[in-house]
């Protein structure tokens, strides 16, 4: 196991987020969706994947398990590297496929959770015991550079995590992943794709209330690790398409007058009667769009992989 953050890495990043994201303007503030991920909140999105609602994890599942061959085939992967792993259930699909063609000799998860690398590592190291798997700490948005050489990589970016960032943020990581890439080797990249609004929202307000809950735990994390005194059942959750941004916004609405002391931060906070804060963009795709990123990158797109309904797209594209 590679470990590249420090001790208090985590805590000194979250009060960070949290004071920059709750001293922005009214109306402008916002907490990053990474927070939501505490053991709560990881067992809370499990459970969404689950929901009927919730097309994303299914279909790009179903989009891998037709593409993974090809993908072995295309790249001779002597390398897998998986950015935000988790569990690297998905990933599987992919080991199957490169260790049946013959040339994978190592996986690379890295996850910011210790916790979660911890078990995925163990569990693969049992499933797969002719595999090299090396575990690496880290935060993909800070530790590309870090990441371990290797021969042939193809890094895994899957699950749609690309719409958390915003426009610019994508960008910055494309542009620092290609530099740590060498000419030749492969991003492999799961994409939300633009469909009708009546299928996106639900997605993200669902009928049982687990999304709500799962958005409003990020305020028991601030409660929690920073002192503060959110009331999180009176903040209402909020999805909504942004047409003009092509993505989800989720938010938490102030059902009335708050006023919130984050101890750890020596901050008050007030938040008036129906005033918001974003705690989540999750943008969605076209191809043309995604591939002009990827080539502003550096990245030249080789193959599109996509379901019967065109709602999940998995592209590969080789750095140039």
């Amino acid at each position: 196991m590679i470990n590249l953050l420090d001790e208090d890495y985590q805590a000194r990043a979250l009060r960070a987020d949290v004071r920059a994201g709750l001293t922005a303007a009214p109306g402008a503030r916002w907490l990053p969706p990474k927070w939501f991920y505490d053991a709560r909140g990881s067992e809370l999105f499990e459970e969404i994947t689950r929901l009927p609602e919730y097309y994303p994890t299914r279909t790009e599942r179903a989009v891998l398990t037709t593409a993974a061959p090809e993908i072995a085939r295309t790249t001779d992967a002597k390398t897998l590297v998986e950015l935000g792993s988790g569990s690297s259930e998905k990933t599987r699909l992919l080991l199957d496929a490169m260790l049946s063609r013959g040339t994978l000799g190592a996986f690379v998860p890295l996850d910011v959770s210790e916790s979660a690398l911890t078990a995925a590592v163990g569990a693969l190291t049992e499933a797969y015991p002719g595999l090299t798997v090396t575990g690496v700490i880290g935060d993909f948005a800070r530790h590309l550079g870090h990441l371990p050489d290797g021969d042939n990589r193809v890094v895994a970016f899957l699950g749609g995590t690309i719409g958390n960032l915003v426009p610019a943020e994508r960008a910055a990581f494309l542009t620092a992943l290609r530099q740590t890439l060498h000419p030749g080797e492969w991003l492999l990249l799961g994409a939300d794709l633009v469909k009708d609004p009546g299928i996106l929202v639900p997605a993200y307000d669902d009928a049982a209330g687990v999304t709500a809950e799962f958005n409003r735990n990020v305020l028991h994390v601030v409660n929690r690790e920073l002192g503060a005194d959110f009331d999180p059942l009176a903040f209402t959750h909020v999805a909504t398409w942004n047409p003009g941004r092509e993505w989800i916004e989720m938010r938490l609405r102030a059902s009335g007058e708050q006023r919130v002391r984050i101890t750890a931060l020596d901050l008050t906070v007030t938040f008036a009667a129906g005033e918001e804060l974003r705690t989540e963009v999750s943008a969605k795709f076209r191809r043309d769009g995604l591939s002009a990123e990827l080539s502003a990158a550096g990245f030249a797109l080789s193959h599109w992989w996509t379901d019967p309904r065109q709602w999940f797209g998995v592209a590969l594209a080789q750095a140039r």
